[in-house]
């Protein structure tokens, strides 16, 4: 090159052999085969010796990863869905030579001690769901090759964020219980400061205040069953509003409290109130009626994640969109009674 002029750049190099950069990474870091052609490997290959590209090796570290392996923070596992999580990531992983080390924040929110003596010098990234968010501080995974999980789009740690559609799976339940005739509200909610239930408050908010004489109450809870049903038997007995026909769970293990808290105060699901959840775990047919709820596709949201974090590593922008989600409508949900 002449003197004073700029080094070529990986995008120099793409465009002289008219290919991507995706493409450019894979040939000149030697993972090329069974993914770009030999004519065309070779054709990169000599633009970067003709433009004289030298491959900043730091960067490429951190693109391609030194020990690949990713660090998946997720809450407590209490439930079946984050191991669902785990095993779409790690499937994908490990057709990408990477592995997956899954760090369960205690308690289930807030900071946890470093698991690693360094975090920097021994993962390529981290996978981290918003509920265990402030974990990352404490493991110093911010500072990292970052992918959130059910987090905001718009305002959120990391490179990119992926999320499930659970904006729509609110408006599928709202509009299946309203089709059936409910105008009597209890929102039985998750009591976790995350972006993923304040979307599921605003948005059922937003769905029920478009029908005329609709009420809606909102009571929290932690994330248990025993919680759920403290709460719900408190709401219920108290003298506050309308009587509601139908509770809406942000979770299905908050739907299984309110099944317990029903039956203790001699309501019948669905006859006299009907319920919905959301993840369609394994409990919500484990239950009786079984539960009307949401389904998650729990694994679909881990290979997500890690397509999304491979894609960051590489220098590409990663897919975009929200994952479709789907009720499933069971025993629990039926026209309102006679009052």
């Amino acid at each position: 090159m002449a003197p004073g002029s700029t080094r070529p750049t990986s995008r120099d190099v793409a465009q002289a052999a008219g290919v991507s950069q995706a493409a450019v990474s894979l040939v000149l870091g030697d993972k090329w085969r069974g993914r770009v052609s030999e004519p065309t490997a070779r054709r990169v290959r000599q633009a970067a010796l003709d433009l004289g590209y030298r491959p900043n090796l730091a960067a490429r570290n951190l693109r391609l990863g030194h020990t690949r392996t990713v660090l998946l923070v997720v809450p407590a596992l209490t439930t079946e869905f984050f191991a669902g999580v785990y095993t779409g990531a790690a499937r994908v992983a490990a057709a990408h030579g990477f592995g997956v080390v899954l760090y369960p924040s205690p308690e289930g929110i807030g900071p946890a001690k470093d698991p690693f003596h360094s975090a920097q010098a021994a993962l390529d990234g981290v996978i981290a769901s918003s509920m265990a968010a402030d974990a990352l501080t404490a493991i110093r995974g911010d500072q990292l090759p970052l992918v959130m999980l059910d987090s905001d789009p718009h305002g959120s740690l990391g490179a990119a964020t992926v999320n499930l559609d659970i904006a729509d799976g609110v408006r599928q339940v709202a509009h299946h219980l309203l089709g059936l005739g409910h105008r009597h509200f209890l929102h039985l909610a998750a009591d976790i400061p995350s972006w993923t239930f304040d979307v599921r408050a605003r948005e059922l908010s937003t769905r029920l205040g478009t029908v005329t004489a609709t009420t809606l109450r909102t009571i929290r809870a932690p994330l248990s069953i025993d919680d759920a049903v403290t709460a719900t038997e408190a709401a219920l007995t108290g003298p506050v509003g309308p009587h509601p026909t139908a509770i809406v769970c942000d979770d299905d293990k908050l739907a299984a409290g309110a099944y317990k808290a029903l039956r203790r105060l001699g309501l019948r699901v669905p006859d006299d109130i009907s319920v919905t959840g959301l993840d369609d775990l394994a409990l919500a047919t484990a239950i009786d009626p079984e539960l009307t709820t949401v389904r998650l596709d729990a694994e679909l949201f881990g290979e997500r994640g890690m397509q999304a974090l491979l894609a960051v590593l590489d220098g590409r922008e990663p897919d975009g969109g929200d994952i479709p989600v789907q009720l499933v409508v069971r025993g629990s949900t039926a026209p309102p009674g006679a009052p």
